[in-house]
């Protein structure tokens, strides 16, 4: 099984090199074309302004001067030979859950895959708290990646649809199970813009990462993330609002 590995924290990022571990134990036939820094927040973006260029590190270990899309597009189109048989995206540094998907080039590095009709799954690991820097603990994800993945493999993915995977902020030991759940919402209300001055004497701002309220529905990412479990949630390409259809293609005489 020839697996493809990308993410959006940069080449050098200590999830990725969780998320070789993980594959390793699962094929030896591995290749990486991630972006060469980090990318968070960089959603389904593609390089369209400017060149994109490839770095060669080792022999099957590539970076690429872009989004975690254009790494994927790379690895398909310039490093492999032909179509891998898996896409796998992460582990990434934080939690991946609820909207934040459309936010995350760690879940759309595993959309451009699914749409590429390659089965593709996202991996992410929460964390407890701000300020952690590199303390980051990517213990339950390498403790129970493989397991999640396994039986994964063998089951059919629909068409244009890919496996977003969080794991715990919790030790692996203490880690309940695996859920599979539905994708939750946050309340984007009180979430908070960090203002402060730069040397010059110019106003900046960065978006804050503290705490955005969530509210958990029965049954979804959520819910299990905060219940201990690990949560499986199948994600798909097709965002049309299906039951909005008739109602608004009436008010055009349609």
């Amino acid at each position: 099984m020839r697996i493809l590995l990308t993410n959006d924290d940069g080449i050098n990022a200590p999830g990725l090199y969780v998320l070789e571990k993980i594959a390793a134990q699962l094929s030896d036939d591995i290749w990486i074309c991630a972006p060469s820094e980090e990318q968070s927040g960089a959603g389904h973006s593609l390089t369209l302004t400017r060149p994109v260029r490839m770095r060669q590190h080792a022999e099957r270990r590539f970076s690429v001067t872009g989004t975690p899309t254009d790494s994927v597009t790379m690895g398909l189109k310039k490093v492999l030979s032909g179509p891998p048989d898996l896409i796998l995206s992460g582990v990434n540094r934080g939690a991946n859950m609820g909207d934040d998907v459309t936010y995350s080039g760690t879940v759309s590095a595993a959309f451009e895959g699914a749409l590429a009709g390659i089965r593709s799954i996202a991996l992410s690991q929460v964390y407890s708290k701000e300020g952690l820097g590199d303390g980051v603990s990517f213990a339950a994800a390498e403790e129970w990646g493989a397991r999640v993945l396994r039986p994964l493999l063998d089951q059919p993915f629909a068409p244009r649809t890919l496996v977003n995977v969080n794991f715990p902020a919790i030790p692996a030991d203490e880690v309940k199970g695996i859920r599979v759940v539905r994708q939750g919402f946050h309340d984007y209300a009180r979430g908070s813009v960090v203002e402060g001055m730069d040397p010059r004497g110019f106003p900046y701002f960065w978006f804050g990462l503290h705490g955005i309220e969530h509210t958990p529905g029965h049954a979804t990412d959520l819910e299990a993330i905060a219940e201990g479990y690990i949560s499986v949630t199948p994600l798909q390409l097709d965002l049309t609002h299906d039951a909005s259809l008739k109602a608004m293609a009436e008010r055009y005489g349609q």
